[in-house]
């Protein structure tokens, strides 16, 4: 069976989160971000991962990621009849709200962290899927 998926695009969209990652976490809520997760300049320098390896990582996270988004919003689309940035962003809205928001709710829920930053997270999230959606949808 040939897998339809456009490589291109999963990893434009895998590249697209992890810019808006580094935008999102840095200039944008990065100071937010840092007191909400009790997180200094000095604990980030003694982390175990060099910021090099760390984003390698959020990379490869990000292509699985987009790739199973791809599929799911082939999926989507033959259920819906839809395609392109439509189909894409309303699958990518989907699978949000079906496991971004129920996943990323346990932290508020269950580890006493704050709701504050469970709204930055799940908004991360949000803005980071629907990217990919639009991009997968207008690349499919």
């Amino acid at each position: 069976m040939e897998d339809p998926t456009n490589i291109l695009a999963v990893l434009a969209s895998a590249v697209f989160a992890v810019v808006l990652g580094g935008l999102w976490y840095g200039p944008v809520f990065g100071k937010m971000w840092m007191k909400l997760i009790g997180m200094t300049p000095e604990k980030m320098k003694a982390m175990p991962l060099s910021p090099v390896v760390a984003m390698l990582g959020g990379l490869i996270t990000a292509f699985l990621m987009a790739y199973v988004l791809a599929h799911g919003i082939i999926f989507g689309n033959a259920f819906t009849n839809m395609s392109g940035i439509e189909g894409g962003v309303t699958g990518a809205f989907w699978y949000w709200l079906g496991f971004a928001v129920p996943l990323t709710g346990g932290a508020f829920l269950w580890e006493g962290k704050s709701w504050k930053l469970w709204v930055l997270n799940a908004g991360y999230y949000l803005v980071s899927l629907l990217g990919m959606g639009a991009i997968l949808g207008a690349w499919s």
